[in-house]
Order: structure tokens, then C-alpha cells, then sequence
């Protein structure tokens, strides 16, 4: 297949966003082609669309926050409550693969999520690094162990990323899967320059609303997310972000990556069905004045759920590293007080446990549309 566009370079956290448009549906992409220009800037140069002014990716709405605001949240922050504790957590192993028909997942940390189903073994965002940083001496640090020792996991077919932020992309763990693992890579436009500049060689760049094949024959799509991108000050949303799709027998999953609430959940189900299992970040939501374009709170996250018609939906991105104000735990408080507010069962909404695994049952026949 055609590339889907070309990229270069890169570095920081807390870079800033730019603005406006909605997504498009194009064709698959493998593998993607990279130009090199230097390690200080990612570059896609690929087709103007709704989404990408031929410079920078934007979502419908604008960002709508500036760098005067961002210094005032860091001036008057209001922190939470957290707590280290590096002590493993008592788990059991996740099992090797499991098969057709099968889905279970585990969380790890963060937005990192091992998906088991029909075969095969997908990762989401993988954080095994202490720090969430350019740098492992700085930077917003672990307060969790991974929910599985690296060791421990079993062989990892895909990695899929759904963005190139610090907490999402980490460099470490992935040249770390590349060595041990030989998976491949499924990431959003422009992100393939960074991880083919560390190493890593089997890469495919999704645009929203493409598709390309899993290993086992299931379909991986590529869907909208209301978030931004960057790792340094002057490369603010040269690359997409995305949320995606992934086909199994008993259903659609929908891995939401990072995204503040938005119409893109109701749009998924009507292009995909209603969803078998949604992974949906809970954390990093406070301040609301601050954080809400980019971050769900819990309270939206059960709204997401609904509008995916998700029949089971864990609530990731929360507890693992201290990046907004909401204390550790207090996502998993307000996750019960939204779902006890819609009166739904608190059964069809975890918040993850690290390293626990959840076994989720297939649709039920025709309730997938």
C-alpha cells in the first residue's frame, strides 16, 4: 500500500495546541515513508484535509487556552492527595494468548492496556519508564508499579499508540518491545519519523477513518479524539493523535487514548456499532476551566460510555502519574457518583485495578448495531 504521508524529528511535556476542524475517512497505510530533517521538529507533509491546514493537525473546536493561562493553573494549583507505593501488585500472570472468541484486559498503568482476543496480544501506550519525561532524572514520576513486570508479559503482536505525549509515547519501553517482542507499530500521521529515529522498523501511520489489517484478519481503525500533540514548545500538533477501533469476534474495542468529550463517541458507534468493551481515560481532569478540552472527567466518561453503547467500559489514565490536580484516587470515587447519578450498575463501569484482568463476554447476537 501507499504511504499516507511523510514526517520529521523531535523532543518536552507541555507543549501548546493550536485549532478547528473534523476528521475524514481515507484509505489504509503500510508501511509509511519518513524524511529525515533533523531531530528537532516532526514534520508530516502529507494532503490538506478537514483535519491538517498543511502544517498543523486540528480538531472542530479550538484549543482555546494560552501559554498566560497555562502559567496561571502552574502559579494557583490546588494539588490532590497522592501517595507512592512501588510495592508489585499481586496478580496473576496474564496468560499466554487467548482464543478465538476470547477478550480479556488487563490494565497496566496509565493508558496501558494488554488486549488478549482471537489470538492475539495488543498493547496500548506502553509505560513501563519511571518518569514521563523527556529525561529519567526530571519530570512527573511513577506513583504506581506497572500493573505486570515488563517480564511477565507474553509475546506482544501490535503496539498501538494514540499519540506522542510523554505519558503515551515513552521512548524506553518501546525500543524495549522493538528488541524483545518485534511487534508492530500503530500510530497516528507524523509519528512514525520518532519511532523509526529510535530504532523501531515495522511502523504504520493511520489517518482518522483509516484501516489496516491485524495479524489475526481483524480490522484496526483509526477514529477522531479531541486532544492535541507535542514533545517540545515548537512542534505543537505536527502530528495526529487518535483514538482507534479494534475489531474482535465477539465485537468492537474501543481504545479511546487521551480525548476531552466530545460528538466523536456517538460517531464511532454509528460507523462501528455499539462497543463490546471501551478502554476510557478517568484522570487528569482537574482544574475543569483548564483541563476540560483535552480531559475527560469521570462524570463524561460515563456519558462516552452511553454514547458508545458500550456493554463493559474500564477508566484508565488515572492514579499512575501526578499531571493535573485531581488526587489519585478521587477518579474512582466520582466514576461511582456519575454512574450511581445515571443509574447505571457499577458492574458496566470498572475503574481499572493494575495488573487485574477482565475477562468480557462477546455482544450478545444482533446487539451490535
Amino acid at each position: 500500500m501507499r504511504a499516507s504521508g511523510s514526517s520529521a524529528g523531535a523532543c518536552s511535556t507541555w507543549p501548546w495546541p493550536s485549532s478547528s476542524a473534523t476528521p475524514t475517512a481515507t484509505s489504509g497505510a503500510w508501511p509509511t515513508t519518513c524524511s529525515r530533517r533533523g531531530a528537532e521538529m516532526p514534520r508530516y507533509t502529507g494532503p490538506v484535509s478537514d483535519h491538517f491546514d498543511g502544517e498543523r493537525f486540528h480538531n472542530g473546536t479550538p484549543f482555546g487556552k494560552t501559554a498566560a493561562e497555562l502559567l496561571r493553573w502552574r502559579l494557583s494549583r490546588k494539588r490532590g492527595q497522592w501517595e507512592r507505593d512501588l510495592s508489585p501488585h499481586d496478580q496473576p500472570r496474564p496468560p499466554e494468548r487467548v482464543g478465538e472468541g476470547g477478550l480479556r484486559a488487563t490494565w497496566i498503568n496509565q493508558a496501558t492496556v494488554l488486549l488478549q482476543a482471537d489470538g492475539l496480544n495488543l498493547l496500548t501506550d506502553p509505560v513501563w519508564s519511571d518518569r514521563v519525561s523527556p529525561v529519567q532524572w526530571a519530570g512527573p514520576r511513577r506513583y504506581r508499579a506497572p500493573g505486570i513486570p515488563f517480564g511477565d508479559l507474553p509475546r506482544v503482536d501490535v503496539v498501538v499508540i494514540s499519540h506522542n505525549h510523554y505519558d503515551h509515547m515513552d521512548a524506553g519501553t518501546l525500543r524495549r518491545l522493538w528488541r524483545e517482542h518485534d511487534p508492530v507499530f500503530v500510530t497516528a500521521l507524523g509519528d512514525a519519523h520518532h519511532l523509526r529515529g529510535w530504532g523501531l522498523e515495522k511502523v504504520v501511520e493511520l489517518d482518522w477513518g483509516q484501516s489496516w489489517t491485524l495479524p489475526n484478519g481483524r480490522p484496526l481503525t483509526a477514529a477522531r479524539a479531541q486532544h492535541w500533540s507535542g514533545r517540545a514548545g515548537h512542534d505543537a500538533n505536527r502530528t495526529l493523535w487518535m483514538a482507534c477501533v479494534i475489531g474482535t469476534a465477539g465485537g468492537p474495542v474501543y481504545f479511546a487514548g487521551d480525548s476531552g468529550y466530545g460528538a466523536h463517541f456517538a460517531e464511532a458507534r454509528r460507523r462501528h456499532g455499539a462497543m463490546r468493551l471501551s478502554l476510557l481515560p478517568i484522570g487528569a481532569y482537574l482544574p475543569r476551566w483548564f483541563m476540560a478540552y483535552q480531559h475527560m472527567d469521570p462524570a463524561e466518561a460515563v456519558r462516552a460510555h452511553l454514547d458508545l453503547g458500550s456493554a463493559f467500559s474500564l477508566g484508565i489514565h488515572y492514579g499512575s502519574f501526578e499531571l493535573a490536580d485531581d488526587g489519585q484516587h478521587q477518579a474512582v470515587d466520582d466514576l461511582h457518583q456519575a454512574l450511581d447519578a445515571q443509574g447505571l450498575p457499577r458492574e458496566r463501569f470498572h475503574a481499572a485495578a493494575f495488573g487485574r484482568g477482565y475477562d468480557v463476554p462477546a455482544l450478545a447476537a444482533g446487539s451490535h448495531r
